[in-house]
């Protein structure tokens, strides 16, 4: 048995061999070796075996697309096979910006890989896509190039379509959309009229973010944390406009109560799952009310808080209320200081901590108006207008306590810095007197003398204890609040679908009729051209002119469109049932399809996307569209059963060491890749691993990449660098590895070429059942023959136990590829098993290496199997290999032995495991003494060392290190 070389893969978690190392050694038999070894040398005079099968990966993969279409095009089967699972696996639909990065490449790899594994599995599977088509970016590219967005977006979807047929995946095209399509967005229209008529679509007005640059609303994730819109980059403005709305919030406690059901079994990340729960913030708490005291008179009037710590209401040193608060906007109409200050609020970020202190007006603690409550806490309290109180979450207002709330203890400090904190929560009780001063205690603990009436009770229970009292003198109530709002899907631009409906001087908002769907968008070809900005919409009376479907008298369309993410919340459901005139989808492809088994996709729509999704198929799925549940039904009703979260693709990215600029690649001196130069100055360039961006000019065009390489070695590469949840520090340069493995394994396959035709079929579980039992009256050379083959099935076994696992976590799927490599080595050093052994390592080898490099398993495929077609059809032999309950027979006869001599390691050594028949510790030890001593490496390490006599002997682990002392 030759030695390989190891490394470490760090990623893999295991020694994983060398790429370089899988060549076989010159210790392999003459005839498997001509006619690159030439004897009595060490030296290789042509790495590959067959100069006239040098592998082309680029060449096999033109020539396998061309035959997968030509077989889709000929095939008068049906694609699904009749009892099989049906298995839906979708990638997000990329939005069609002019090209696929290596982000798209990385998480479109993976998702074609699950695919053909469940594919060889015999399971129907379901991989189709689309294109997430509206949206703002096209619209500003057209408005920027004077051409319809359309024509801009359709350009771009060529050219991707062309770059993901370069990835040899195995897309169905037949379910193909474009959300932009007319047949496409009239079901979204009808999707929103269900909506409307169950009054989950609604129109109210709402302050929003308005972009004066762009004319539209933008979410609050599309503002950055400068006030700026993320697009134009110009200072948001705060508007009071008409808006539309879904209620999502009608979900929101199934939305939180069914994430239990997705983190079961790590179906979500948990990462996922946290950040949901946060965004739907369900609070438990009370209001409370604070009277205020105005021109040294009591008014009537409250100001309502929400807090979730009640505890701390003893704290409470300030009132901060939101810019829109009615009190605010009462009191700014005579007090200009105050509305100069509200003028300035806009272009501040979110977490500013500006305040103003409202001159006329006090707040009263509650908690004054009991007998026993301290002097220090029945003072009135100063109330504040500030940009860190949003208007939409609680009441519009906040209590101010600084010791116990980072946020407020911020606030104090900038505004009343000279002035102590009131810490009425400790740690414990014997900590009460020495809280550290300098940072607010957020946790719950014990009640303070600062209390009052509440020392030395848990604040869990003082909390409860107030709001009861403040509830029965009508002052406070217990309540839940939850951090969602109702989805403001209103954009003020053309480029998506636009809003069914009409608006009547007297019925109001009507829907459009059903049978008036699609509300196409209309042709406004002037307005690219000349480059204007805004809605034209809103502009085109032929179009907004209409009548009312109830009256007939005359009315107005909405000239709104929605928000891209409703079209992305159901088109997964789309893809069942494409071709659908009538339905989004029909009842029975719900049942048979949905929802969709495994989901991939980034990170960054951890949040709205995902939620929106969640919202919209529990109202799908309840809605007339399915059977009717009953009533009272407890079924869970989620989109997507897994979901998976890739790493981003990092790219290797060259800066200037003194001034840390971005080098572009000519100022890069490359030709010592290890160590790159400034080409300006000679010094020695940094590297290091950045998000891909043009700044940063470390792109890489997959497509060039693929070019080059292949998309099979693109793949593996891929895969091989980083697990799936990582971050992958991309290194094209490396990628000749894995093509050097590829091309091995290739040659391999073209030794061992196809069965003889006529011979009957090998059965390896045969063979080795029918073996097994002369194990012990075999020669030498028949126990080196079973040696051989045992260890390369025994190989095999494992691999496809360790890669079917792999494959069905998914986030391992790069020690797939390390294990492939591992089998490969064995293969390749056991040159003493039979033929038919190897033949059918390398077969099995092959259909496990498929999903990810399906062109050349294709080509070996037809090697050894040239008359079973291709090996993603169907046939059995061409399935996704099982084990077979071989692996207890082929247990290795033989074990290494670590030898040591006084505590210190002389030799290692192979002997034959211990018997189990050996009585007693005296004869396994005079057995191990012999064995060793019958190897030759034991002969000549202990020459001179006579173990026979050893005073004592250790033996650790049923031999495999023994230990004699001297």
């Amino acid at each position: 048995m030759i030695k390989m070389p190891m490394i470490y893969g760090r990623s893999i978690g295991r020694s994983l061999p060398k790429l370089g190392s899988l060549r076989p050694s010159p210790g392999h038999r003459a005839d498997l070796l001509r006619p690159w070894y030439r004897p009595g040398t060490n030296a290789l005079r042509n790495p590959r075996w067959y100069a006239d099968t040098k592998l082309n990966l680029p060449a096999l993969d033109h020539k396998w697309r061309q035959k997968w279409a030509t077989l889709q095009s000929e095939s008068t089967t049906p694609k699904t096979k009749d009892g099989a699972k049906s298995k839906y696996v979708l990638p997000m639909f990329p939005y069609p910006s002019g090209y696929l990065h290596l982000g798209h490449l990385r998480v479109y790899t993976i998702a074609d890989v699950i695919a053909r594994y469940h594919s060889l599995q015999g399971d129907n599977v379901l991989l189709p896509m689309g294109w997430d088509a509206f949206g703002l970016p096209a619209e500003n590219a057209a408005i920027e190039r004077g051409i319809n967005p359309a024509t801009w977006t359709g350009s771009n979807i060529a050219k991707m379509k062309e770059q993901l047929d370069l990835m040899n995946g195995s897309w169905d095209w037949s379910r193909e959309l474009a959300t932009c399509d007319p047949s496409f967005y009239k079901h979204t229209q009808k999707i929103f009229l269900l909506l409307h008529e169950k009054g989950l679509a609604y129109q109210d007005e709402a302050v929003v973010n308005y972009d004066p640059v762009d004319k539209t609303v933008l979410a609050n994730e599309q503002v950055d944390a400068h006030g700026c819109s993320w697009r134009s980059g110009a200072k948001v403005e705060k508007r009071k406009l008409k808006q539309w709305f879904l209620r999502i919030s009608e979900f929101r406690e199934s939305l939180l109560q069914d994430l239990e059901v997705l983190a079961k079994n790590d179906a979500w990340p948990e990462r996922v799952l946290t950040m949901q729960k946060n965004w739907l913030g369900k609070s438990t708490g009370a209001t409370i009310k604070f009277p205020t005291v105005a021109f040294q008179h009591v008014t009537e009037l409250k100001i309502e808080v929400f807090t979730s710590r009640p505890d701390t209401l003893p704290g409470v040193q300030y009132l901060a209320l939101a810019s829109t608060h009615p009190i605010v906007a009462q009191l700014a109409q005579s007090d200009p200081e105050l509305q100069a200050f509200l003028d300035t609020l806009p272009a501040l970020p979110p977490d500013s901590k500006v305040g103003y202190l409202l001159p006329h007006i006090r707040a009263v603690n509650p908690l004054a108006y009991h007998e026993k409550t301290s002097e220090e806490i029945k003072q009135s309290l100063p109330v504040y207008v500030a940009p860190y109180v949003l208007g939409d979450y609680g009441e519009g207002a906040v209590m101010g306590v600084p010791a116990h709330d980072v946020r407020d203890h911020s606030f104090w400090t900038t505004h009343r810095k000279n002035e102590p904190v009131r810490f009425v929560v400790a740690p414990s009780e014997d900590e009460s007197t020495t809280v550290l001063k300098n940072e607010p205690f957020v946790d719950h603990g014990v009640m303070t003398a600062y209390s009052g009436l509440y020392e030395g009770k848990s604040s869990k229970e003082a909390g409860q204890i107030i709001v009861n009292m403040l509830e029965e003198a009508g002052l406070a109530k217990p309540v839940e609040k939850w951090r969602l709002r109702d989805w403001l899907i209103s954009r003020q631009r053309y480029w998506g679908t636009p809003i069914p409906m009409v608006h009547c001087g007297s019925c109001g908002s009507v829907p459009v009729p059903e049978d008036q769907l699609p509300v196409v968008l209309p042709e406004v070809d002037e307005h690219w051209a000349g480059k204007k900005t805004g809605n034209p919409l809103e502009t085109l009376k032929d179009w907004v002119n209409t009548s009312c479907p109830k009256c007939n008298g005359p009315a107005k369309r909405d000239t709104d469109t929605m928000d891209t993410f409703v079209d992305s919340s159901w088109y997964y459901a789309r893809f069942i049932d494409p071709h659908n005139h009538e339905a989004p989808f029909s009842a029975e492809a719900a049942k048979e399809k949905l929802p969709v088994d495994l989901y991939i996709g980034g990170i960054e729509h951890a949040i709205l996307h995902l939620l929106y999704a969640r919202f919209i198929y529990k109202f799908l799925m309840t809605s007339s569209l399915v059977t009717a549940e009953e009533e009272g039904s407890t079924t869970v009703h989620e989109p997507f059963k897994r979901l998976i979260t890739q790493g981003m693709v990092h790219g290797k990215t060259y800066t200037e060491p003194a001034t840390g600029r971005f080098l572009k690649p000519d100022e890069v001196d490359l030709s010592d890749p290890l160590r790159p130069k400034v080409v300006a100055t000679g010094e020695a360039a940094n590297i290091s691993y950045e998000k891909m961006s043009k700044s940063k000019y470390n792109g890489v065009d997959p497509t060039d990449v693929i070019n080059k390489h292949g998309a099979d070695a693109t793949r593996a590469h891929m895969l091989f660098q980083a697990p799936v949840s990582e971050i992958l520090d991309w290194d094209g340069d490396k990628i000749v590895g894995v093509t050097r493995w590829m091309g091995r394994l290739h040659d391999l396959v073209h030794k061992l070429g196809a069965r003889p035709e006529g011979k009957e079929a090998f059965s390896p579980k045969a063979y080795f059942e029918g073996a097994a039992s002369k194990v012990s009256t075999m020669t030498s050379q028949e126990l080196s023959q079973w040696d051989a083959d045992a260890a390369i099935w025994r190989d095999v076994q494992k691999t496809i136990s360790s890669t079917s696992t792999s494959y069905e976590k998914v986030y391992a799927l790069n020690t797939v590829v390390s294990d492939l490599m591992s089998l490969t080595n064995t293969i390749l050093a056991t040159d003493k098993a039979c033929v038919e052994i190897q033949r059918e390592a390398v077969s099995a080898l092959v259909r496990m290496m498929a999903p990810i490099t399906p062109a050349f398993a294709e080509e070996c495929w037809s090697v050894l199997e040239p008359h079973s077609g291709s090996i993603f059809r169907g046939q059995a032999t061409g399935r996704f290999p099982e084990m077979d309950g071989t692996l207890y027979l082929l247990q290795p006869r033989k074990q290494t032995c670590a030898v040591q001599v006084n505590g210190k390691m002389k030799v290692v050594v192979e002997i034959p495991k211990p018997a189990g028949d050996l009585k007693g510790a005296a004869e396994l030890q005079d057995w191990l003494v012999e064995e060793i001593l019958k190897t030759e490496e034991g002969r000549n390490r202990l020459q001179g060392l006579d173990v026979t006599k050893a005073k004592k002997v250790i033996v650790i682990r049923e031999g495999k290190l023994v230990n004699f002392v001297l």
